[in-house]
């Protein structure tokens, strides 16, 4: 029996994998059509923290978002760009990572401890340690300029609350277009309660973590499932297609490390066995190989 069940899924998959990918148009796709799981959708590419192993392109940075969603292929396919919220000392949301300015801007000490006025003199440095002409964003203008040209999915760092960023979500009309990520089981029913309509990354690397999500009251409908850094059970990517939830993959790291050693090519095969999202440091690589010329 078990090897009939193992027969007809790779059957099934073989069906799928052969049929032709299909795009997107960003324009016309709301947030849960967009992060649902489509058998004969093209594979998409999450870029962490927005590009910031480019070279003159600062993580976490509009500039950066732009470049990267450019060379992606903005129409066909767009770019989902992963990025980080923080919180100032005047309670303005702000996009970075750390809980300091040392390591990406040429400004020193504690973010919550700058007011985003004081914030203004400083400028990003990319992550090879060069000082770019590009500022500190606010959540909200990355949220307005993402309209129409990307899609979110936003990282909430622990100063801030959920609230405010779902409220900041509503105020710029950014439902359509932006994801929440969440680490466990009561901030997505948080979210979720706060906002039945939004979208949320939730992590899901086995069929407890999916249990639980389900008995706090998350639908499948608002699910998108990050599986974690290495590659699950293939048994995972078919339980979570049958319910409609697409995967996230995080090559970020080791799986980011093998491409880079024995050819991006792999990154084809991550997709084969049911990685539908890739979250990468690397995007241009991976865009040349998911998305040839002319396809």
């Amino acid at each position: 029996m078990q090897s009939k069940h193992f027969f007809l899924a790779g059957l099934a998959f073989c069906i799928t994998a052969c049929a032709p990918k299909a795009t997107t148009n960003l324009s016309k796709s709301g947030a849960e059509d967009f992060f649902q799981y489509k058998p004969d959708r093209a594979p998409l590419i999450s870029v962490h923290r927005g590009g910031g192993d480019l070279k003159g392109y600062p993580e976490n940075c509009i500039e950066s978002f732009a470049y990267v969603a450019q060379q992606i292929g903005p129409s066909a396919h767009p770019a989902i760009i992963e990025c980080d919220i923080d919180l100032t000392k005047d309670s303005v949301m702000v996009m970075m990572h750390d809980a300091t300015l040392d390591r990406t801007t040429n400004g020193t000490g504690k973010l919550i401890d700058k007011t985003y006025a004081e914030l203004a003199q400083y400028r990003l440095e990319d992550n090879m340690g060069t000082v770019t002409p590009y500022k500190i964003p606010t959540l909200e203008q990355v949220l307005r300029w993402g309209k129409n040209k990307v899609r979110f999915t936003l990282d909430v760092k622990r100063n801030v609350s959920f609230a405010k960023v779902v409220d900041m979500i509503h105020k710029t009309g950014a439902s359509d277009y932006a994801c929440v990520i969440t680490y466990n089981a009561q901030d997505a029913a948080k979210l979720h309660q706060l906002d039945p309509n939004l979208m949320l990354s939730v992590t899901i690397r086995n069929q407890a973590e999916y249990d639980r999500l389900r008995e706090v009251g998350v639908p499948d409908n608002r699910m998108v499932a990050f599986v974690g850094v290495k590659e699950p059970d293939a048994e995972l990517y078919s339980f979570l297609h049958q319910k409609g939830i697409a995967t996230i993959l995080g090559t970020l790291g080791n799986l980011d490390k093998q491409a880079a050693a024995k050819g991006n090519q792999v990154y084809n095969t991550y997709v084969q066995h049911g990685a539908d999202i890739m979250s990468t440091d690397r995007p241009l690589e991976m865009a040349r190989v998911l998305y040839p010329a002319g396809k």
